[in-house]
């Protein structure tokens, strides 16, 4: 890394350890198929059991479910190194299990739900998925239409949610519901819902990059599942994925800022081979001062979500660090591929250079998880605007 971890986040020999494992699953299982799981537009499941084998998909969860008890420190290790691994799409599919799906029914579940579906995740025996956006309602979450009606002991769910990762991977959903139209933010709860319930379905779409990870549009017609599978009390589901989204989006900043890191690293190694009028590419000053501002925007981006690791940390409210670091990070990533493809000239236009998959890849980091605009909106109200 040009810019070294800083010693107060990861600096014992706990967390070289880890980082290490980690790297080394990513050298050894995920880094010699990261086409392989381009061209089959998903990644096997043994994937993630492997990864449970290792105690990586519960970092942060109380032991009694499986998980590692351990703090967001070893998260931040843990998503640094799996950036490292070719494959945008994967590593976002393994957030969906970590950071998206699992951790409201982890801090407000029934025992008997994370005994049937937490255990699982965190032995990677079962995938899950988040399933808030739909066709009509993205980053807009209050405009959600799928209703869940109860009917005796059970919910009767009726709607669509789209562009949903892990889609036909998934065994259940985080499904976000409106449960009582009338109740306002009081009336959407979370439910888990099996994706082998009977009236359950889903169309793959195609992207335009992340193509390691299956994405798809969800229907629900008459899915019928118990009540008992809400998470956390009827009613407070909208509160409690606007909790789950914070860590969702300090994943991604983590994620794209260690890619970001990677790409400028592997971009100055090909200016320092390739020849332009006589000279490497590197030498040229225009080149220097693109690289110079690139790595300015990284090692900021950067420093702004370590910041927000360390409220996280002390158990702190960092909605507003968050939200700056996604819609900073989000920029910056982008402004990365754009200027490394340009450095790359044509060959960056290939699929098979990291910059064309980069200038793809990135695009989603302001878009997806909430948008740069709602990052913005958020950040208004906060500040008393």
């Amino acid at each position: 890394m040009i810019n070294p971890p800083p010693p107060d986040l990861f600096g014992t020999s706990e967390h070289e350890l880890f980082r290490q494992t980690v790297r080394k699953f990513v050298q050894e299982e995920m880094l010699p198929r990261a086409r392989e799981f381009d061209q089959k537009g998903r990644f096997d499941k043994a994937l993630y059991r492997r990864m449970g084998d290792l105690g990586m998909l519960g970092l942060r969860y109380d032991p009694k479910w499986g998980g590692a008890g351990l703090d967001w420190s070893y998260t931040a290790v843990m998503f640094e190194e799996l950036a490292q691994c070719d494959n945008a799409g994967v590593t976002m599919g393994i957030s969906v299990q970590t950071d998206m799906a699992t951790p409201s029914l982890h801090q407000f579940g029934s025992d008997e739900l994370r005994s049937r579906y937490l255990v699982p995740a965190v032995q990677g025996e079962m995938v899950a998925a988040i399933a808030v956006t739909e066709p009509d309602a993205g980053s807009d979450v209050a405009g959600i239409k799928t209703r869940a009606v109860r009917d005796g002991d059970d919910w009767v769910i009726n709607g669509s949610k789209i562009y949903i990762t892990n889609a036909s991977t998934a065994d259940w959903l985080c499904l976000l519901a409106i449960t009582d139209p009338e109740a306002g933010y009081g009336g959407y709860s979370q439910i888990v819902v099996p994706t082998d319930s009977p009236g359950f379905t889903y169309q793959l779409l195609d992207k335009i990059g992340n193509w390691g990870s299956d994405t798809g549009l969800l229907f629900f017609e008459d899915v019928r599942v118990p009540v008992a599978n809400t998470i956390g009390e009827i009613g407070r589901g909208f509160q409690q994925q606007m909790m789950q989204f914070q860590d969702e989006r300090l994943i991604a900043c983590i994620s794209a800022n260690a890619a970001s890191e990677t790409l400028w690293e592997q971009t100055r190694k090909y200016c320092e081979d390739r020849m332009v009028f006589g000279k490497p590419l590197s030498k040229m000053q225009v080149t220097q001062f693109k690289f110079i501002e690139m790595l300015t925007q990284i090692v900021a981006a950067k420093e702004l979500t370590y910041a927000c690791v360390r409220k996280r940390m002390r158990g702190e409210d960092a909605t507003k660090e968050i939200s700056m670091a996604k819609l900073f990070t989000g920029r910056m990533c982008r402004m990365v591929a754009d200027h490394c493809i340009q450095l790359h000239g044509g060959f960056g236009y290939m699929k098979e250079s990291v910059a064309g998959r980069a200038f793809v890849d990135t695009r989603l980091i302001s878009i997806g998880g909430g948008a740069d605009e709602v990052m913005i909106h958020y950040l208004a109200k906060m500040l008393g605007f």
